[in-house]
This record gives structure tokens, sequence and C-alpha cells, in this order.
């Protein structure tokens, strides 16, 4: 019998910086609730509105893998491997921390916000070769349909690469569209994540910014009542 957890996004960890208004679907930072460490290997799923102009100095990370998603505005992005990039809407990036990286992350525009979906997953193989990829992903190619984005290194697919057995996918489905997912392995579950819109996700009704997690289930039925954008993933539980 499947396992579900409802994760409504009035709940979610808030932090307002002035630069930053930040929501947490998982502790971080400031934001501690041990029903909500993770899901599985998904450690971190951040929704952030930064300011124009503003962002974060230089940091580092070591063993995760990073996926940054822009939903609305750009992100000027630069690291000690050497890239400078900007992230726009419908880009995903990817970052194979391994055994270690510093970057920076600022809005690219000086007055109008960003808003930025930044999200971690374990590895799978520690002390790795840091890595960056970035690619666009057509809005086509996700309509009532899902669009792999991220996928296990081994996988031969579209989806841009993480030391991790886990998938995320990006879907748009118009109001009374319906998909279907179906698990890769058994000891694996699915967070849907609901950018906008309304949708019925395993028997859950979830609005915009609802979360839910689903394990112990080998497939899931997501149906819309309106027009819907959403982010799923699928990770070892």
């Amino acid at each position: 019998m499947a396992t579900t957890i409802f994760h409504p996004a009035d709940k979610r960890g808030h932090a307002d910086h002035g630069w930053l208004n930040a929501h947490h679907s998982f502790s971080f930072a400031g934001y501690y609730d041990p029903q909500k460490v993770h899901f599985g290997a998904l450690r971190v799923l951040n929704d952030d509105i930064i300011a124009g102009g503003m962002g974060f100095g230089r940091h580092p990370h070591d063993n995760m893998e990073i996926i940054t998603i822009a939903l609305e505005g750009a992100l000027a992005h630069k690291d000690s491997m050497g890239h400078e990039q900007v992230i726009y809407p419908d880009d995903v990036q990817v970052m194979s921390a391994g055994s270690g990286i510093t970057h920076s992350e600022y809005n690219h525009d000086p007055k109008q916000p960003a808003n930025i979906l930044q999200t971690w997953i374990f590895p799978n193989k520690e002390n790795v070769k840091p890595r960056y990829d970035q690619r666009n992903f057509d809005r086509a190619g996700r309509l009532n349909q899902l669009q792999t984005i991220v996928s296990p290194i081994d996988r031969e697919d579209e989806g841009m690469k993480i030391h991790q057995d886990a998938w995320m996918y990006r879907a748009t489905l118009e109001a009374g569209r319906s998909l279907t997912l179906k698990a890769h392995s058994a000891d694996h579950g699915f967070y849907i994540f609901l950018i906008d819109g309304a949708v019925n996700a395993g028997g859950q009704q979830l609005g915009k910014r609802d979360a839910v997690g689903i394990s112990d289930a080998e497939t899931v039925d997501i149906s819309s009542t309106a027009q819907s954008e959403l982010l799923i993933f699928e990770v070892p539980v």
C-alpha cells in the first residue's frame, strides 16, 4: 500500500532576508523540522526569490548533486571550475560538487526579481571530480507528457547526468489531462512539487507550491483540473 506525505505550501520553512525571500520544503539553514529533513535521496528543495542585483557570494559545496531551475528572471553563475554562465527560464543547471567546488549566484537583472528552484540530491558516489552542465529544455517537450531533465549518469537518455539512481521531470498539463508515473525500482519514491495550477496526484489534491511524497507505489496517476506546471523527482527512499 502506498505511503503518502503531504507538504502544503504554507507549511514550508520561510525566511525573508530582504534581498532573499526563501521557502524551504525541507530543513535548511535556520529552518528545522524533524519530519522534513529529506525525502529519500532528495535533501533540499528551495523556492527562492532574489532581489535585483543581489545574490549568494562565493561559497563551497562538496559531495552533493545540485540542480537549479530558473522560473522567472535569470541567474548569473560563476564557479571555481571556470564557468561563467547565465541561467534563464527553461534552462537546467547541474553541478556535481564531488570533491569540492566554490561558486556564486547573483540575479542577472539589476532591478527585477528572479525566482529559482534549487534542489540538492545526495550522491551515490563520493569525492568524484566536480562537473558542470547546463541545458535549455523546450517547453513543447513537456506539454501533457513527462520531460526528463535529470537522470543517472549511467543511463543513455535525454536527462542531464547526476551521480545517483534518480530522475527529475518537468510536465505541463492542460486542464483535464493526465499522466502516469512508473517507478524504475521498487525502492524508489516520487516527490511531486506543483509549481502552479491544480492537480490530483495519487489521490492527494495539490495547489500552487504544494507537494506530496509517495513511496511504496509502482505507479502514480496525476490528473489536472487547471493548467498546471509540475516538477517531479523519482529518488531512492
